[in-house]
């Protein structure tokens, strides 16, 4: 049995290996997963998965799987890098240093190793050792491009400007393809003396050479507006919003030129959607206030002008607009007081302005008031601040060297929806994909099954397929045997089960309700009595089926229906505590609800009864990040990722970024 267990082992590894090459990194974890249950003493698993979790830049993962793989074997140069990595990209520089010097001592002048290092002592901000590591890697590797970029950087933050652009020079001999060398002696053009024509020349290179980066086309938006070019920058900003639809600074800065041009229909979109990605966003909402103003709608403008006087309390500027918005509804009272506010706030500014009014013009991060605190808090400067264009500064970033790089694989760069884990369904047909198998075990239902007492075989998933007419015919026929067989027989509550799962597979909510409350009726215990109720039920609260006209009243009865599913799962609980899936229902019941600390508890239950429930992990992580837990929801989600959840991925990386 040992033989074969170690030979299963091997044949997982290797082809976990296999699926790790091809860049399939969610396929890769699922094999490591099951090594690491057959044989938890191996470091190699621990490894490799770490590998996997680190190309999916879920960086606590694969820190988490790399520090064990070094408690089974701390000689494992490779793991003390992946560990090393993986600290450097969530902040931990010191111990990233720590990690790289470990991995030296194994391998001795390795290019990377030493790169890594350098970097990490860069952002540490200790850039004469820095170069030191700079000096030594050109040392061994003269013609290595990416040292003279790094070694430049240490200079740019010493201020030594000379030597930094000599450093990029030298690196554009050696690679005269270098990304990161034409976006740096961009950044120099533009903040050492505003040359924005150099620098969009050397943007529009960087371009040619990945023309698929959006943070790039925002950065020469930006450019092609300081040089006039509104057209170019809109273009510009219109396409990244195409490679990246989710894109903040690219929405703000949309529709801050569109808002120039007073078309506020359309910035007023771009706002809406920035202030759906983050509603606290204090620069869209005074620019939405704006807008509101523009546009006549003052209640709306009053209320986006009030969250920002909420979170800038020292600022005058959004109390001298709510003031102008209170006079023009008459309440002259209000307006008075927010004008005498304003006042106050501008006499104890140093060198405020005298004049209240400011204007609004576009500038680049550099130009901004935050960095001329003589101006910081004024109203002309506040207008600046919140109508000033964000550039992207991470499109010139050294990253650490490793083997992957490639974007094939990389889930967490597709533009997925992000919603909760849906409920668990009882149905006949699942959708299985190489990742989870999409069917869930509850006892009643393999009790269901053994006694063969349904004329389909039934499942729990989440993903149910979608049905073709075939399949509907076959359940509209077996609906019809039920009929005629509750006609000449005694009625059981299993015959009332089985006709309305028909129901629910062809989408009869309320005849499945029917049905399901037969079986109920006369079989108050039987759980799957209230499994499928429920399950009738939020399909009609899916379809907003409540038969009501009013918008009030049909609030008010889906609201009711919420409750129903929730008295449903609670009995099934009552007949079987123990059943995860319908904790996880709960949950989700709950989260519909609102109540997310209810729902966080019920994922919590689920987690405690099947530890492996990526699903739970997934939602109770979207809650915590809700919550602004960033730490354990992104935790969470790394769990999640690792059993399989494909969005957690995306979603750790949309909130890391």
């Amino acid at each position: 049995m040992s033989a074969n267990a170690q030979v299963n082992t091997d044949q997982v590894l290797r082809i976990g290996q296999n699926a790790l090459y091809f860049e399939d990194y969610m396929l890769s974890i699922q094999y490591f997963n099951q090594a690491i249950h057959a044989k938890p003493y191996l470091a190699q698993p621990y490894f490799l998965r770490a590998i996997a979790k680190l190309n999916l830049e879920d960086y606590r993962g694969a820190e988490a799987d790399a520090s064990t793989a070094l408690e089974l074997n701390p000689f494992l140069s490779d793991a003390w890098e992946v560990r090393g990595v993986a600290r450097q990209n969530t902040g931990k520089f010191r111990m990233a240093v720590d990690d790289y010097d470990e991995a030296l001592k194994l391998l001795p002048r390795n290019r990377s190793l030493m790169f890594n290092k350098a970097l990490a002592l860069t952002a540490l901000k200790e850039n004469e050792e820095a170069r030191g590591v700079f000096n030594e890697i050109l040392r061994y590797y003269p013609g290595f491009a990416n040292a003279f970029l790094g070694r430049a950087r240490t200079y740019l933050a010493d201020a030594d400007t000379t030597a930094a652009l000599a450093d990029i020079e030298k690196a554009l001999s050696f690679d005269v393809n270098s990304l990161n060398a034409y976006i740096m002696r961009a950044d120099i053009a533009i903040n050492s003396h505003g040359d924005y024509q150099s620098a969009l020349e050397d943007i529009d290179k960087a371009i040619r050479l990945q023309p698929r980066a959006a943070g790039l086309y925002i950065n020469r938006a930006f450019l092609r507006y300081k040089l006039d070019s509104y057209t170019g920058a809109m273009a510009d900003y219109d396409y990244a919003l195409t490679l990246e639809p989710y894109n903040m600074a690219a929405l703000f800065n949309r529709g801050l030129l569109l808002l120039e041009v007073n078309a506020n229909d359309l910035a007023l979109e771009d706002f809406n959607r920035v202030l759906e990605l983050e509603p606290d966003d204090v620069r869209a909402l005074y620019n939405r206030a704006i807008i509101h103003s523009n546009k006549g709608n003052i209640s709306e403008a009053i209320s986006d002008i009030s969250k920002v006087a909420e979170t800038c309390p020292d600022l005058p500027a959004p109390f001298y607009m709510r003031a102008g918005l209170y006079k023009q509804l008459g309440k002259l009272s209000k307006a008075e007081a927010d004008y005498k506010k304003g006042n106050a706030l501008t006499k104890a500014l140093p060198h405020a302005s005298d004049n209240p009014g400011g204007s609004i013009s576009p500038e680049s991060e550099s130009e901004q008031p935050e960095n001329r605190p003589e101006e910081k808090g004024t109203d002309e400067a506040t207008s600046r601040r919140f109508a000033s264009l964000i550039t992207v500064d991470d499109n010139a970033d050294l990253r650490e060297e490793y083997n992957n790089t490639a974007i094939r694989g990389r889930i967490q760069d597709r533009n997925i929806s992000i919603e909760i884990e849906p409920l668990m369904m009882l149905s006949f047909y699942s959708s299985p994909t190489e990742l989870r198998r999409n069917t869930y075990y509850i006892k009643e239902v393999d009790d269901l099954n053994s006694l063969r007492s349904l004329r389909f075989v039934l499942m729990v998933t989440n993903n149910p397929p979608a049905i073709d007419e075939a399949t509907a015919d076959r359940h509209f026929q077996s609906v019809e045997y039920y009929n005629s067989f509750l006609a000449t027989h005694t009625p059981r509550p299993v015959d009332y089960i089985g006709r309305a799962l028909d129901f629910l597979t062809v989408r009869d909510y309320q005849n499945a309700e029917k049905d399901a409350k037969r079986a109920i009726d006369a079989a108050p215990d039987l759980a799957l009595g209230y499994m499928v109720h429920a399950q009738a039920l939020f399909g009609r609260y899916r379809l907003d089926d409540t038969d009501a006209t009013d918008a009030g009243t049909r609030a008010i009865l889906k609201r009711k229906l919420l409750d129903d599913i929730l008295e449903d799962y609670d009995n099934v609980l009552r007949i079987s505590p123990a059943t995860p899936v319908i904790w996880f229902n709960k949950g989700n019941i709950l989260f519909e609800k609102e109540d997310y600390d209810g729902a966080a508890d019920a994922y919590s239950e689920a987690i405690r009864l099947k530890p492996d429930f990526g699903e739970a992990y997934f939602n109770r992580g979207y809650i915590l990040l809700k919550e602004g837990r960033r730490y354990e929801g992104i935790s969470d989600l790394s769990k999640a990722g690792e059993l399989g959840v494909v969005p957690a991925y995306n979603l750790i990386k949309r909130i890391s970024q």
